[in-house]
């Protein structure tokens, strides 16, 4: 294994790659090893770059209510194919070489994996990306 493989996975969350139960599919397994600590260690870049996704879009997302901007999340990376790749480049890029051969075995199944796990994730934390209130 190549130093940049060992480092990126002494970096990445270990809590969640521990949880692969037995019996599962090679792209659950990629899913659950790979995917989801990656995802959770991109956190703040994710949420950073659907922040300016937000303002580049004139900020209409913070006028709308709850229910609304769920469906905005989800529309944004389903049908803005720049940002999704955008997405997709920011996780793929915390991929070691040994990841990243897995990957493109069946990549189309893994990315739509993928962007529905980064879809759920800013789906959880989107009164993270409210707009800061002036005091």
């Amino acid at each position: 294994m190549s130093s940049r493989s060992a480092e990126l996975l002494r970096i990445r969350p270990q809590d969640i790659a521990s949880a692969t139960p037995a019996g599962i599919t090679g792209d659950e397994y990629f899913q659950n090893k790979t995917l989801r600590p990656v995802i959770k260690f991109q956190n703040d870049l994710l949420l950073a770059a659907f922040r300016n996704y937000i303002q580049k879009h004139k900020g209409s997302f913070h006028d709308l209510v709850t229910e609304r901007k769920l469906r905005f999340i989800e529309n944004a990376i389903q049908r803005d194919i720049k940002f999704r790749n955008s997405l997709k480049g920011m996780v793929i890029g915390q991929f070691t070489l040994e990841e990243y051969e897995t990957y493109i075995q069946n990549s189309s199944a893994l990315n739509k994996r993928m962007m529905n796990m980064v879809i759920e994730r800013l789906k959880d934390q989107v009164q993270l990306l409210e707009a800061p209130t002036l005091v």
